[in-house]
Formats: structure tokens, sequence, C-alpha cells
């Protein structure tokens, strides 16, 4: 059966009231060593419809090999017109980091990927919140949120 991270709310359901959770949330990969991603961090928590903002989060290996990252960023529309997935991937970076290294990863967030077809069909950003969250799968536990307010 098919698993998605980016389901609408009212569509997770199971065969015959099954757990639905996959075994490995999108984005899952294995490797050599640890890392430790941060909170995110807006440049700006409030912006205009038709204005971008810059989201911020800090990585550091935190085990002993040389290793890479994929810092994923979703976007969660919190209440909208239409009904919307629970999280959508809108950006990622790879990172190569050594042993106790750091990096600033950044995101920009641009109207494009705040908006959506409305009901007329007519593509949108509504004014509201926006659940931004960076981490390194889909799964909530590895997600780290901040909000940023549009309007």
């Amino acid at each position: 059966m098919p698993v998605f991270y980016n389901y609408k709310p009212s569509a997770r359901r199971g065969y015959l009231f099954d757990e639905v959770s996959p075994l490995y949330a999108f984005g899952y990969g294995l490797s050599y060593t640890t890392f430790e991603i941060g909170s995110p961090r807006l440049a700006k928590k409030r912006i205009r419809t038709k204005d971008s903002a810059r989201v911020s989060v800090e990585v550091k290996n935190t085990g002993k090999r040389e290793g890479s990252e994929v810092v994923q960023m979703y976007i969660r529309d919190v209440v909208s017109s239409v009904t919307r997935p629970v999280k959508e991937l809108k950006g990622f970076q790879k990172v190569l980091l050594r042993p106790g290294e750091s990096k600033t990863v950044t995101f920009e967030i641009t109207p494009d990927l705040l908006s959506f077809y409305d009901v007329n069909m007519k593509c949108v950003v509504e004014p509201g919140d926006f659940e931004i969250m960076v981490g390194n799968s889909s799964q909530d536990s590895d997600l780290k949120k901040v909000l940023l307010r549009v309007g």
C-alpha cells in the first residue's frame, strides 16, 4: 500500500484500522556518523504575501567520521481555504562535514513556495500562519519547527 509524507489531514487511514506509518520515513538515510540539527531561525517572522523570507539552521557533525547530511525543509499552511497537505517538501541541501564541524544551511522562502491553487484554480498566497519545518527526514520527531506569519 502506498504511504505518503504529504497526505491530507482527513486521508490518514490504514487497512482495517492498522498502523499506517512507514517503516522508514521519507528522507531517512543511514550514515557512518551522527548529526545534530539546531532550531530553525527566521530572518523575518512576519512578511507580506509578495515578500520572501529566509530560514537558517545550524548543522553539526557530532560523530567521529566525515559525513554528508541532507537537510530538508517542509512547509505547512496552517489554515487555508482548501484542504492542504500536512507538510510539503519545499527545499533540501546536502552538506559535507568533518568531525566536529558546523555549517549554517539557509533556505529562501519565496511566495512561489507558499502558493497553491484555490477553488477557482487561481494560484494564490493566502494570509495566515505557515509552519516551517527543518530536519533530516519527514518524520515529525526529526523536524524542528518555526512559525512564519504572512499577511
